[in-house]
């Protein structure tokens, strides 16, 4: 597999070498900053994030007072009554059964994250230069040990095609297909023996990227 060059071979819808070269994008030299990927990626999937929070009741809603000192018992506050074995049982304190959590979550948490537009415009470019990296590529799990090159180019003609048998058909011929099939047949099997929940199954999603050189 050859490595990013200056130049880059276009192939043809049959998978084959066109004849012609094409300039690589100065994008694909930019410098490789996982650090900075890791941080634009952490804190805009932040922004997706749904406020929850517990109830403002909760584990206060029962009859309970400190004995105060001089018992020889711990000060945290006592339901209160008698006749029954909850009365006399701490309350309200987050060590107490059926009291409160500590600190309890509230929905006007600073959930979202603002990140420099630099920074982003740096990961993405980051990231673009680490996909022409074959040896970055295949330390991910992407079998592309067949693929004739990368970044990969084709013809202009593909943009024209409106049937997934087509990409197929295209993915086949540029010995691409191998990762989309291990893609599908890595389906995690999860089974979560609960109550109301007895078999959950999870599909790893296949993402297809196409890119055109005159964006």
């Amino acid at each position: 597999m050859a490595c990013a060059r200056p130049l880059i071979s276009v192939y043809s819808e049959k998978g084959e070498s066109s004849g012609k070269n094409v300039t690589l994008p100065a994008v694909f030299k930019a410098p490789i900053r996982p650090d900075i990927v890791n941080f634009v990626h952490t804190n805009l999937r932040k922004n997706n994030r749904q406020p929850y929070a517990v109830s403002e009741l909760a584990g206060h809603q029962t009859s309970a007072e400190s004995w105060g000192t001089g018992r020889a018992v711990a000060r945290i506050p006592r339901v209160r009554g008698g006749g029954t074995h909850r009365s006399g049982q701490g309350a309200f304190g987050n060590m107490c059964r059926g009291g409160r959590m500590f600190a309890p979550t509230k929905t006007w948490r600073r959930w979202h994250r603002r990140v420099n537009t630099t920074q982003k415009r740096y990961a993405i470019c980051s990231a673009l230069a680490a996909s022409a990296l074959p040896a970055l590529v295949m330390s991910k799990g992407h079998r592309i040990e067949e693929v004739p090159e990368l970044p990969l180019v084709v013809e202009d003609k593909v943009e024209g095609y409106k049937k997934t048998k087509e990409a197929v058909l295209l993915l086949k011929k540029l010995k691409a297909w191998n990762d989309i099939k291990k893609v599908r047949l890595m389906n995690t099997f999860t089974v979560w023996y609960s109550l109301f929940t007895i078999c959950h199954f999870e599909f790893q999603k296949i993402r297809v990227v196409w890119l055109s050189l005159n964006v």
